[in-house]
């Protein structure tokens, strides 16, 4: 059930590797010409999405209960960054709302998966975090979309920064958390096959 709503510790390493290095590189060039922007967030929105599909690809113990909406998640976050290599020369409104869009949906996604994981997990609280600050951004980027790409670069930057690194605390917690029980690896949360 555990895998089904957050994917295993590795699917959550590289989402948060990719958060982590997307945000390091959009905070050191604050200064970033709208291509960059573009081709920065669409690489991460594209490994966010392959990655997530990756998860139901492969039929992960329980990821059938969940599958639709991590397909939809997987499929919004590719398509997000098709667009933005279909349309390099996007202008700076466009791009803001299509990140808003994405951040959305994909926080509310992961807050209603926090809400299921708190279930199996007592005081989890670390993908909900994720998925508020992802909410967060979506709202501050709409509410304020004229402060400037400037402005723009630097929410998102830490927005990702801080996203990527709850990602990997969660995944080096899921992955402190499997036990050897009879030779197969087992998870402390679940107790189920990981």
């Amino acid at each position: 059930m555990l895998v089904a709503l957050i994917g295993d510790w590795r699917s959550l390493a590289v989402r948060g590797a990719a958060a982590v290095l997307f945000g390091f590189l959009a905070l050191i060039w604050p200064d970033l010409t709208l291509w960059a922007l573009v081709g920065l967030w669409g690489a991460y929105v594209l490994v966010d999405g392959i990655s997530i599909l990756v998860v139901v690809l492969r039929g992960d113990p329980g990821a059938e209960v969940h599958r639709p909406l991590h397909i939809f998640e997987g499929i919004v976050s590719i398509v997000a960054g098709l667009l933005t290599f279909i349309w390099p020369h996007i202008t700076a409104l466009v791009l803001l709302y299509l990140i808003a869009a994405w951040a959305l949906i994909t926080g509310a996604l992961e807050v209603a998966a926090a809400i299921r994981l708190r279930r199996l997990i007592a005081n989890e609280w670390m993908l909900g975090l994720v998925g508020a600050v992802s909410v967060l951004l979506a709202i501050a980027l709409v509410v304020t979309p004229g402060t400037g790409a400037l402005a723009i670069t630097w929410a998102i930057g830490w927005s990702a920064l801080i996203s990527g690194a709850l990602y990997l605390s969660l995944a080096w917690r899921l992955k402190r958390s499997e036990v050897e029980v009879g030779g197969t690896r087992q998870s402390a949360f679940t107790g189920g096959r990981f």
